[in-house]
């Protein structure tokens, strides 16, 4: 019998049942140090994206490429690589994959070249008619280099029958669904694209004469460049030396942004929706305090996501706030486990208890959500062996009980703990005394909407708690649909 390779054990146990943030984007124009900022604005990035990071910059003449798999900080710091991508105009990408495997041939910026010249586009989000979009343009003789999602919005660029490469690119986007904020690079310069209902986050900011077009905030903050405003939803913004141009080429819609950023993708350093992100969490863990207190002795932060929540929680509650897990920030991405014992061990690698604290104590664990569930119960047991007396889960958001489909990437619904029970069901999978969950109008109350959520006309887009999705999903119905004909067919022993 052949040897079976060693099991794996990612060194981030708790972080692995966390829903996957979707990509970073970075793009900068007007500045001979283009690819070192944009290196600096992709770390600054790089919780949205850990799997692979890429540069696309252009010197006025030659556009220069660099895609990796990995970490900016292990491929982008070098002053070789910044020599070897001049310009003074460069985008970048931090990314997780949602759709399309962890290739190289899947990383962004993607590039082309068209009639008119070159074209460069990094993608925050996923288009949820990718699958059907594909599948024509393959009919009509389109040859894709990937499986990204992303692809298509280049094959709907070359195949528009529109004259300007701005007018192509609109019509492109006109085609696609779902969630997008785009960074693209053409000869001309800059370009910045939010989708209509602004689903994913994309700001702008100015260094000096440069302009910048990224992700978060915290992007800006870590170059020195100031904030200037979000782009608005369905806001193309074209960056030239002749100064920035602002079109609303789409319908206008009511705009539904992300309400999982404020909960848990976005840095809490960073400014989204007009607002703080540490302190739209702080208010979240003052409305889970005030809709499901307990008596206890400590308010326990599961870290780091957990932390700005609890600290709300433990101010609100007037229980006093403790670290009671500490977090080892100086690990390796993968351990291999040669036993079930050095397994048990490698849920340690990156948290353990602060027993001192802990132990003989009624504490309440504050996390941002529940995902598969196990991370939950990993954590409950920790503190159980660390002589905690009472152990109290508060998750600060709704249940996670539906999948996302505009850029983040979820456990199939069936995987969903939230999915499958409830409320008390989930508590005993976890072994906890008590489990509580934000309801979804505290969520909105704290994010600035004092009535809760408007069922009519919802001001975020909620759907992995509602299931409230705010675009069709072509490629997912059409999936659903093939699998009720292969149901069909099995129930009638066709």
């Amino acid at each position: 019998m052949a040897k079976q390779p060693a099991p794996q054990l990612t060194t981030n146990p708790f972080d692995d049942d966390k829903l996957k943030e979707e990509c970073g984007v970075f793009g900068i124009y007007g500045t001979p140090d283009a690819t070192a900022h944009c290196a600096l604005g992709l770390h600054a990035l790089q919780h949205r994206g850990q799997e692979a990071a890429g540069i696309t910059a252009f010197d006025g003449e030659n556009f220069h490429t660099k895609r990796v798999l990995g970490h900016v900080a292990d491929n982008f710091t070098s002053q070789d690589v910044i020599d070897s991508l001049p310009g003074y105009t460069a985008i970048g990408h931090t990314r997780y994959s949602t759709t399309g495997g962890t290739e190289l041939r899947n990383c962004q910026p993607l590039f082309a070249e068209f009639a008119s010249g070159g074209f460069a586009v990094a993608h925050n989000g996923n288009i949820t008619n990718a699958a059907h979009l594909r599948k024509s343009l393959v009919q009509r003789g389109s040859i894709f280099q990937s499986t990204s999602d992303s692809e298509v919005i280049i094959h709907l660029i070359a195949t528009s029958r529109f004259r300007t490469l701005l007018d192509r690119f609109i019509d492109a986007l006109r085609q696609i669904e779902g969630a997008y904020s785009l960074v693209s690079l053409t000869k001309e310069g800059l370009i910045g694209v939010r989708d209509p209902l602004g689903v994913r986050p994309l700001v702008l900011g100015q260094l000096d004469k440069a302009w910048i077009l990224c992700s978060e905030t915290c992007a800006l903050d870590i170059i020195g460049a100031t904030y200037v405003r979000d782009i608005e939803p369905g806001e193309m913004v074209v960056i030239t030396e002749e100064g920035i141009v602002s079109h609303h080429p789409f319908p206008e819609e009511r705009p539904r942004p992300c309400i999982f950023e404020h909960v848990y993708f976005a840095r809490p350093d960073s400014y989204m929706d007009h607002m703080s992100v540490y302190e739209v969490r702080k208010r979240i863990g003052a409305e889970l305090a005030r809709e499901n207190g307990v008596d206890a002795d400590l308010v326990i932060p599961v870290p780091d996501s957990g932390t700005p929540a609890a600290i709300g929680y433990a101010q609100e509650s007037g229980i006093p706030f403790e670290l009671g897990i500490i977090r080892n920030h100086y690990v390796g991405r993968t351990f291999i486990e040669p036993s079930d014992q050095i397994r048990h061990f490698g849920v340690k690698l990156k948290h353990n208890a602060n027993r001192w604290h802990i132990e003989g104590k009624r504490i309440i664990l504050v996390d941002d959500s529940i995902v598969r569930g196990t991370t939950s119960l990993k954590i409950v047991n920790m503190m159980r062996e660390a002589g905690a007396t009472e152990v109290h889960m508060r998750i600060a958001s709704p249940p996670t009980a539906h999948s996302c489909f505009y850029g983040v990437d979820t456990p199939s619904r069936k995987q969903l703990l939230a999915a499958r029970m409830d409320v008390e069901a989930m508590r005993e999978y976890i072994g906890a005394d008590t489990l509580s969950f934000l309801s979804i109008d505290g969520l909105y109350r704290a994010v600035n909407h004092p009535e809760g959520r408007d069922k009519k006309c919802p001001a975020f887009c909620d759907a992995c708690f509602t299931g409230d999705y705010p675009t069709f999903l072509t490629d997912q119905s059409e999936t659903d649909k093939d699998d009720s004909q292969l149901n069909l067919i099995a129930s009638t022993g066709a």
